[in-house]
């Protein structure tokens, strides 16, 4: 689950199925009940039927923890990290880094620096769109160093600079599960 609308298509379906749930959160959710493998099944289609899929194998939910938190960090927080984010990231997910960024480069194909680069842009986009801001006070809420890094880094990624972006008409912007 990589936005809001997922958690709660994914407490709709479990509460139709009748299942209690502790949490809900971004890539996972907690179930109160042993739920048989006939419910397994129930809920892997339900989420199916809503574009989204069930995950078992562990691997694959330590990605999508990743994914998550990066996520979450990047497009829902707004207080800057105390630690650097390897360190971050590895005390919320109880594992070393090193392991977390291999695995996440091996089954993702790309790292997890430039996974973190496409989501700021990708805000960025979001925040030149609404128009509310300037580049500078985007700059320092999206934790860059200064302007001319984000400027730099938007035109690496878009090939358009920050500026000639917010003028399109046709803003190109994607959908989180996409980016």
């Amino acid at each position: 689950m990589v936005c809001i609308r997922c958690k709660i298509v994914v407490k709709d379906e479990l509460t139709k199925l009748g299942l209690h749930y502790t949490v809900v959160d971004l890539g996972e959710a907690e179930i109160i009940e042993s739920i048989s493998e006939a419910q397994h099944d129930q809920i892997k289609a339900a989420l199916l039927k809503s574009g989204l899929e069930l995950m078992d194998d562990k691997k694959s939910v330590l990605i999508q923890r990743i994914k998550s938190v990066i996520i979450e960090l990047v497009h829902y927080s707004e207080e800057p990290l105390s630690v650097n984010f390897s360190q971050f990231l590895s005390e919320k997910l109880n594992h070393n880094y090193t392991y977390l960024a291999n695995l996440f480069s091996e089954v993702q194909g790309i790292t997890i620096e430039k996974f973190i680069i496409a989501h700021k842009i990708e805000r960025v986009k979001e925040l030149l769109v609404y128009n509310e801001l300037t580049l500078t006070e985007i700059a320092y809420k999206l934790h860059y160093s200064s302007v001319a890094h984000l400027s730099a880094q938007f035109k690496k990624v878009t090939g358009l600079t920050p500026t000639y972006f917010k003028n399109l008409k046709d803003k190109r912007r994607s959908m989180l599960e996409d980016v």
